[in-house]
């Protein structure tokens, strides 16, 4: 089996030398060239950086890599037990002989929904509006949609590695709602972090999509490449959630 998995950056960064990675330069249509492959190649939206972080670099693998499973994980994000333990091509592809994806282990949220938490520290017309567009386009995904009402842990990052079948489909299923969403929800008006919600809202339509299809999946850990100030986060929940203080930057 042949598997590839982005590592999506957009400086330069200690990559894993493992066959199992390719580092991609996601918004590299707008930047200079920092030496990895770029995701304005071929069929691309590197241009949509700016909004879609990550998922410039997931649209590119998708029209570009021909490989039996593909993936995405982050230069500071990765599958892994420690950050000098990463997931192996060796072990993925063991993997995926019993399992059609490789998904990190559930985040959980201990003091509200998924949805309750989106809308608490972010902008949530992006949310509101995305589920509109399922319940108007895919109402049989729109079920699980609603479950994010209630549920309280979810597959996270935008992190995945699946059988080229399968990513093709959710590949096709996600930019479908997002380019749509682009449509009824101007990003431009935004300012730079709260217009970036495109890769937030379709870290919550993975496990929708998932569960949907009842997807045959594993987890595995993810680690931080970096240390993670859990108390600067802490804080910044506890005034979005009790002072209506939205999310201004990243964790």
């Amino acid at each position: 089996m042949e598997i590839k998995v982005i590592v999506a950056a957009h400086k330069k960064y200690n990559m894993p030398e493992d066959r199992l990675y390719l580092p991609v330069q996601v918004g590299s249509a707008l930047h200079e060239k920092i030496g990895y492959q770029c995701d304005d190649t071929g069929d691309n939206i590197s241009a949509k950086n700016p909004f879609f972080c990550e998922l410039t670099g997931l649209y590119w693998a998708w029209k570009n890599i021909n490989s039996d499973a593909v993936g995405l994980v982050h230069y500071r994000r990765h599958f892994g037990k420690a950050p000098n333990r990463l997931l192996d091509y060796d072990t993925a592809s063991a993997l995926l002989e019993n399992h059609d994806a490789i998904l990190p282990k559930k985040r959980k949220y201990y003091i509200e929904n998924l949805y309750s938490h989106y809308v608490n520290t972010l902008e949530p017309e992006p949310l509101e509006q995305t589920g509109i567009i399922i319940s108007e386009k895919y109402p049989d995904y729109y079920p699980q949609f609603e479950l994010l009402k209630k549920r309280t842990s979810a597959h996270m990052f935008n992190m995945m590695i699946m059988k080229r079948e399968l990513f093709d489909q959710y590949c096709s299923w996600l930019f479908d709602i997002l380019f749509e969403l682009e449509k009824r929800v101007p990003a431009d008006g935004m300012d730079s972090f709260h217009a970036r919600f495109f890769g937030r809202v379709s870290e919550l339509l993975l496990d929708v999509w998932i569960n949907t299809n009842g997807i045959k999946y594993t987890e595995y850990p993810f680690v931080y490449m970096e240390k993670v100030n859990k108390l600067k986060k802490g804080a910044a929940f506890l005034k979005a959630k009790f002072f209506k203080t939205k999310y201004n930057k990243s964790f």
